[in-house]
């Protein structure tokens, strides 16, 4: 059974899903950073997933990151997969500025984070709503 690492549970917050994957937001209003969690259970590598799903993770992590760009006027994105300190499997994108709290430096440690106040998660929500939309269900509580 899937089951969300504690790390990632206690730093973000839970948007929704795709098919695959549990979408959530890393919760520091410096960045539009988001995390896609297949939701597969004891997978820490893209190579444990089979064919399809590696398929369906680059489609969702794709897709995310063509609407972010627009949606957050990126100058970049940043893609990566790492999992040196959280092994789940999990992808990062993230909507980059020049005018980011961390350009051209990785967000990674960079600043403190600062946690969206709830006008922030609602305006958020309000412009997330506006682009995930296709294969895309927004939990309930967001």
């Amino acid at each position: 059974m899937f089951a969300l690492d504690a790390r990632l549970q206690q730093d973000t917050i839970c948007l929704g899903d795709y098919p695959l994957c549990r979408l959530l937001l890393m919760n520091d209003a410096h960045y539009p950073w988001f995390i896609l969690v297949p939701r597969r259970e004891d997978t820490s590598e893209l190579f444990q997933l089979d064919a399809g799903e590696q398929v369906q993770l680059w489609r969702e992590t794709t897709v995310l990151a063509e609407r972010l760009k627009d949606c957050f006027a990126a100058d970049k994105m940043n893609v990566a997969t790492l999992g040196n300190v959280v092994s789940q499997l999990h992808m990062h994108v993230i909507a980059r500025r020049r005018d980011d709290a961390a350009w051209p430096a990785p967000v990674w440690g960079r600043n403190p984070a600062q946690p969206y106040t709830l006008e922030q998660l609602s305006a958020l929500k309000a412009r997330l709503q506006l682009v995930l939309t296709n294969d895309f269900c927004f939990a309930e509580n967001f």
